[in-house]
């Protein structure tokens, strides 16, 4: 381990580790199968945090036809802005109370007790209703749990500074003091929210409340339970894992659980540079690899350098010991997984539902659950070039396990048997899922990877999916699934290593785009992918592309296809949820490319359905690509909701079951601050949400908003 040296990290988002030799689809079509002040309306809201009691309200609405709101305009101010008639208000912010007897936060980096407090970089998120008695309610309005992931923190170098007294240490070896706070603000949290008719708020106190860290016990459930794989010196037996890294991503499943996707947990460990040769022939060397573990490797925050305790000693990924009992050489394998949690019981144990696969997860989002039908759940890996998969479980939906007595018991009888599928996109508008088993021979014969187990695909399921030539796609974020037709949607963010040479129909742009005077490459703006089929099951499905992001004024020919203006242009759309209320399309923005005119955004859209378009060719010099588009856009059927602070990314977003608040997550505003500005506020990028009234200090935190209409109304409507 090298010792007092600096070292320089990559974006935690910045993966690109397929280097298979899968091509675009159009060149495999006749290959055999081996191939992200608050405003309420035009004024500041007011923002507060007393506690507050209940009332219920009316019930779900019918599905909306139309957008009834004035699109917000782009703005780089450093505050939330919302629709006129509309009002935000941060409820739940990095470090809040969890509990009755935990300090109040001073945000000045000298707080402790992360594991009692909320969490950072505040991410997917998800209602679970409570009633009058604090009883699980699907209907109730005024009273919930919000679960929520934290995915990441601020930093800068190796140190996440903003929760540092003086910005932390950015040399190796870092102080265990440092890298314990850092340990217990990732992970997940639960928190109670209530309102009175007039306003909502946490409940700092509630029995309900819970923190899941880097450090919480958990059980690993699936085909990769006991697998030699998962052989650590915490658990030999391959059954027993600690903590959630990285969650991204969430989703509810049809028996009410929660449920979260652990995302580019890969860059937390340590390899030595002679790994490779101490674990001499081992298969694992190639899966490292492909999973963005090369021997050398530096790891994000020096986790590993903290001391010899186990704490520390499991982010290093080598081979030090005589076996995998002795080390930590296979603990990242316990990490890229879908988690599962029983909100509503705080003393039940997460979950690794190593069925779904491992991988970048972002989230899991579920077909309508069908009596006598399995469970579909879709899925994406989040990094450059990577799939689109769909789990089919072996069980048969029934409906009285909607409100079961054992909520995780129904999740062993749904995801921990079943079969995992890749996308493989075809230039005519279908598709077909692969599947990812050892019933493929594809997959047993493989002579790209060597699978002899289940477990192996559950454990390798990239290379899986190499192996049997699913498409590579512009890093798949969220999925949703529209409630009124099933069809599935997913969002690809954006992809910097897209050429002229590997664009194919679903992935079918390449362009230049200039930014402060700086020219950006491949497609930059990212784009919705939109698939169909009779039955969630299939093995086929259609597909087109629901939108392209793009700015207003880029070419209408190339680059806006979706003709897109000023009242809804947008880049890299990430977040995506389904009102299950109005039936709304929520699309959240995580840019990088747009943020010299405009902070990241929400956007609501009417989702129209697959095939409302036509067929579109674009030509790149000599090649043309033949692509299947959805209807143009208007400010009729997209507008921009709300745009965020300075340097944040909009994540999360979910709603009460009225349609009447919605909760969305506003994560590391922020975030380019430089360490060494840590204690000068006037020189931070954002001061949000302390510059809106809320908290304490004025370092920049990622919180929770609650958006109402003035009118009572429902969102959107």
């Amino acid at each position: 381990m090298t010792t007092n040296t600096p070292r320089q990290n990559a974006h935690f988002n910045d993966e690109d580790s397929n280097t298979s030799a899968n091509p675009a689809f159009d060149s495999v079509l006749s290959a055999r199968l081996s191939r992200r002040s608050l405003l309420g309306g035009a004024s500041a809201a007011a923002l507060g945090g007393t506690a507050l009691t209940g009332c219920a309200t009316s019930g779900p609405v019918a599905p909306v036809s139309g957008l009834g709101f004035k699109p917000v305009a782009k703005t780089m101010a450093d505050q939330v802005t919302v629709p006129e008639g509309y009002t935000a208000r941060v409820i739940y912010a990095l470090g809040d109370p969890l509990t009755g007897s935990t300090p109040a936060f001073k945000n000045d980096g000298t707080d402790a007790d992360f594991g009692n407090r909320a969490g950072d970089y505040h991410d997917g998120i998800e209602w679970f209703g409570l009633d009058a008695s604090g009883k699980p309610s699907d209907s109730f309005n005024s009273r919930g749990l919000l679960a929520m992931n934290h995915e990441a923190t601020t930093d800068e170098k190796l140190s996440s500074f903003f929760i540092h007294a003086n910005g932390g240490t950015s040399v190796l070896p870092r102080p265990a003091a440092e890298i314990d706070k850092e340990l217990m603000i990732h992970g997940l949290s639960v928190v109670e929210v209530q309102t009175d008719g007039k306003a909502w708020a946490n409940k700092p106190a509630s029995a309900f409340n819970r923190r899941v860290t880097t450090m919480t016990p958990v059980t690993v459930h699936g085909p990769a339970r006991g697998s030699e794989h998962l052989v650590t010196k915490y658990s030999p037996d391959g059954t027993q894992a600690r903590g959630t890294l990285n969650n991204c991503g969430t989703g509810r499943t049809p028996w009410g659980t929660f449920i979260s996707g652990e995302e580019n947990w890969f860059g937390y460990f340590f390899r030595d540079a002679k790994d490779d040769d101490a674990r001499k022939k081992d298969k694992q060397v190639q899966a490292l690899n492909r999973y963005g573990r090369k021997a050398g490797a530096a790891s994000r925050h020096g986790w590993e350098s903290g001391g010899a305790a186990d704490t520390y000693a499991r982010w290093n990924n080598s081979a030090v010991g005589a076996s995998a009992k002795d080390d930590f050489r296979n603990e990242m394998n316990t990490f890229g997984y879908i988690v599962e949690l029983d909100p509503y019981d705080k003393n039940s144990t997460l979950r690794k539902r190593t069925a779904l696969g491992r991988m970048g997860h972002e989230n899991a989002t579920f077909a309508r659950a069908v009596a006598g039908q399995p469970v579909v759940a879709y899925m994406g890996d989040d990094a450059r070039g990577e799939y689109i998969y769909k789990f089919v479980s072996s069980a048969k939906w029934d409906p009285a396990d909607a409100n079961p007595a054992n909520r995780l018991a129904a999740g062993d009888k749904y995801l921990d048997k079943g079969t995992l599928f890749a996308a493989r996109f075809k230039g005519d508008g279908t598709g077909e899922w692969l599947e990812l088993s050892m019933d493929n021979p594809v997959i047993a014969n493989s002579s790209y990877f060597e699978f002899k187990s289940e477990a192996d695909v559950a454990v390798f399921t990239r290379l899986a999916a190499d192996a049997v030539g699913a498409t590579k796609m512009d890093r798949p974020e969220w999925g949703g699934v529209n409630p009124k037709n099933g069809e599935v949607y997913i969002t690809l963010t954006n992809n910097s290593a897209r050429t002229v040479a590997t664009v194919d129909s679903a992935n079918p742009r390449v362009y230049a785009d200039m930014k402060a005077g700086k020219e950006q490459k491949g497609n930059v703006h990212g784009h919705i992918v939109r698939m169909s089929q009779k039955n969630p099951a299939d093995a086929s499905f259609q597909w087109d592309i629901y939108l392209f992001a793009s700015e207003a004024d880029a070419d209408k020919s190339k680059v806006n296809l979706s003709s897109l203006t000023d009242d809804n242009d947008l880049s890299s759309p990430d977040g995506l949820v389904f009102s299950k209320a109005t039936g709304l399309c929520w699309i959240q923005t995580d840019d990088g490319a747009y943020t010299d005119k405009t902070n990241c955004m929400l956007l609501a859209a009417l989702p129209g359905q697959r095939g409302d378009g036509g067929a579109r060719t674009l030509m790149h010099g000599d090649k043309q690509v033949t692509t299947h588009v959805g209807k143009a856009q208007t400010p009729a059927t997209l507008k921009r909701f709300l745009v965020g602070p300075k340097g944040a990314e909009i994540t999360g977003i979910t709603e009460t079951p009225d349609g009447r608040a919605i909760f969305v997550n506003i994560q590391h505003a922020g975030e380019n601050t430089k360490m060494s500005d840590v204690n000068d506020p006037s020189k931070y990028e954002s001061r949000w949400p302390a510059n809106a009234g809320y908290g304490a200090g004025q370092r920049p935190r990622s919180a929770t908003i609650v958006i109402t209409k003035n009118d009572g109304g429902v969102i959107g409507t």
